[in-house]
């Protein structure tokens, strides 16, 4: 694969312009902080107490155990299951804060929010046995509220939307202890078990990073995505457009970076007013132009088509194309840097979460309960900043690729079976007869240590090109949609044969955006509808279909990958792994502990390796089920019905 930073050409372009300016931009700080300590590459660099840093030798030339005595794989699974606990509440507590938010809706008390889809609150207060009988909404509505936000501190379990798993997967967590309790307590758990002189076996340590993975995944991450649908519209498939090109000159340009959509569906609906507007052509503007960066941009993307300026890395090189007059930021993958690299610039950085602030950074405080308030006063703001451009730091880049957004679970089961026998039968019946060879989720982060963007593409390229069809998230998707994977017309015509035969016949292309990084959960209860429709195994360990995060960064891709493993699913990772320096614990992540649970982990810094690796996983998914070789079409006589039937 290629050396340089970027696969996306408009990109390239402001990394070369960053360097002429002498602006400090992400690979320039990586590059600065090369070489990056072994130890803790490795995972074997630990910190928890004070008799250290311990450093444990993972080739055996020096100390093999720190001064406590834990050894190599006791750090590295402590360092892991510390990630799980970090990412797990971070999208975790995302979803927390759209609860509270639900039961103020439903108690009237958040003006500007309203219930949306009706339907689906319907259908989770049923999961919540919440009576319907002749109540109102907002009745039914507050009750769903509040026993999902007790979710959070449930002290015994089985969390409620564990109950929509496979009946198999749920009586093997059950057996295994890791069905999983209150979000909050699998990840005080955690970080009481990886108190020193505590939890000293690594697999017992990932087994708790396992039950405090699947709280995410099937707890906290799965009811923000409910709450949110039920509040903001559960997403139809919908046009959009993606990359820088799409900052318009003439316009205010406002981007809203981060991941929680509740100030973004605000600032969407105020840009749109006509007060808003009148109030931009006084500072001179033609208007105002909303765009998204990271999985706020997917969110506004998916349920208003507002354009995405961008992935994760793209954030710093936005504000040096001149043209933003606000970054509108609230929390996580959001970097420090932005203030400094905005200082040359107009730009203002506005902070606006309660829990995060920056040095440098404009803070507008937003509340729920006055949302129109604040979005109207950060939009004034970014108007106001029109006035302040430097015609020399205006450079215009062009270009940008359009899309089709919006597959729910619900919509790909509509687009599948049609209105009236919505079906995943059509999808199930395309994998046993082969025309689809397997299911790949392509999910995740940027990572300036790997080529922007191309890890993405080149993998996906070859899962397609070997009909596998691709369901994607968060900056993932970002990255295929901006080399037109995400397209029914270009993105089929790099699909194999027998896969675009199926997505033209469908009308889809054959990577579907699912969302954002915290509606991995959407990929779940689709796998989960592809075992409950029958003939492709009864747990989704035994569906036809693998994970990958190629240019993962965060924790919360540790959580999001221990929990799709927990789940029963094969999960490959690109970019760097961090328990190499412990190989009995990488040993089992690889290669054992998917006797337990039915998934496991893989590691490949190649992406057309990575892509064989998720294919020879499906096509052994595909023998196990006896679908791996095409069946002779028989005819049946009467004889041979009366024979099936019984005899009758």
């Amino acid at each position: 694969m290629s050396k340089k930073k970027s696969y996306d050409n408009l990109t390239t372009q402001l990394i070369d312009l960053a360097a002429e300016k002498k602006v400090s931009i992400a690979w320039d700080r990586l590059e600065e902080q090369s070489p990056q300590c072994g130890f803790g590459t490795m995972g074997v660099c630990c910190r928890i107490c004070a008799m250290g840093p311990c450093q444990v030798d993972p080739y055996g030339n020096g100390p093999q155990k720190g001064v406590c005595g834990a050894d190599a794989n006791t750090i590295a699974a402590r360092n892991f299951v510390r990630m799980v606990a970090a990412g797990g509440a971070s999208h975790s507590d995302h979803g927390r804060s759209v609860a509270e938010t639900f039961i103020e809706v439903a108690k009237g008390k958040a003006p500007g929010y309203s219930i949306q889809d009706e339907q689906k609150l319907l259908a989770l207060a049923m999961d919540f046995d919440v009576e319907i009988g002749d109540r109102s909404i907002n009745e039914i509505a507050l009750e769903v509220g509040e026993k999902a936000l007790a979710q959070w501190g449930e002290q015994h379990g089985p969390l409620v939307m564990t109950r929509r798993a496979p009946l198999k997967r749920q009586q093997l967590w059950d057996e295994l202890g890791i069905t999983p309790r209150g979000v909050d307590r699998e990840v005080v758990e955690i970080m009481h078990r990886t108190h020193m002189g505590v939890d000293q076996e690594y697999k017992h340590l990932i087994a708790q990073g396992s039950r405090a993975a699947l709280a995410d995944g099937w707890g906290g991450s799965m009811l923000a995505t409910e709450l949110q649908d039920i509040m903001f519209g559960t997403p139809v498939p919908a046009v959009g457009s993606v990359n820088l090109g799409l900052l318009e000159k003439d316009d205010v340009n406002i981007i809203v970076h981060g991941h929680e959509p509740l100030l973004s569906e605000m600032i969407v609906a105020v840009s749109m007013t006509d007060e808003m507007k009148e109030y931009a052509k006084s500072k001179g503007a033609r208007g105002i132009n909303l765009a998204g960066i990271c999985c706020t941009a997917n969110e506004v993307l998916m349920r208003h088509q507002i354009p995405m300026a961008g992935n994760f890395l793209q954030q710093e090189v936005a504000i040096l194309t001149g043209l933003v007059e606000a970054m509108v930021v609230d929390v996580q993958c959001i970097m420090q840097s932005l203030p400094e690299v905005a200082a040359g610039y107009h730009t203002e950085i506005i902070t606006t979460s309660k829990i995060a602030k920056m040095p440098g950074a404009k803070h507008i405080e937003f509340h729920e309960d006055q949302a129109l308030d604040s979005a109207k006063e950060i939009v004034k703001a970014a108007c106001d900043n029109f006035q302040n451009r430097k015609a020399e730091n205006l450079h215009l880049v062009e270009g940008s690729r359009d899309m089709v957004v919006g597959f729910s679970h619900e919509t790909i089961n509509y687009l599948l079976g049609g209105s009236y026998r919505a079906s995943y039968r059509p999808l199930n019946d395309n994998i046993i007869n082969g025309k689809i060879r397997g299911i790949g989720a392509v999910v995740g982060c940027n990572n300036p240590k790997s080529t922007h963007d191309e890890y993405h593409i080149a993998l996906v390229k070859e899962l397609i090109k070997n009909n596998v069809i691709v369901l994607t998230t968060g900056c993932a998707a970002g990255s295929l949609a901006k080399e037109g994977l995400l397209d029914p017309i270009s993105g089929g015509a790099m699909a194999g044969e027998t896969l675009r035969e199926v997505c033209e016949t469908v009308g889809i292309p054959p990577v579907l955006h699912m969302g954002a990084c915290v509606d991995n959960s959407r990929i779940l209860m689709a796998a989960t509808a592809v075992v409950k429709e029958g003939g492709l195994g009864d747990d989704l360990s035994e569906i036809p279909a693998a994970g990958a995060a190629p240019e993962w960064m965060s924790e919360k891709a540790i959580a999001i990958g221990q929990y799709c493993v927990a789940s029963g699913v094969y999960v490959v990772f690109g970019t760097t792994w961090p328990t190499h320096g412990a190989p009995e614990l990488t040993d089992y992540l690889f290669d054992g502990i998917d006797k337990e649970v039915g998934g496991k982990w893989a590691f490949e810094p190649d992406p057309i390796k990575g892509a064989q690796l998720m294919i020879a996983h499906i096509d052994e998914k595909r023998r196990a089920l006896g679908i791996d070789k095409k069946k002779e079409r028989v005819l049946m006589d009467m004889a041979m019905r009366r024979e099936i039937e019984g005899g009758a």
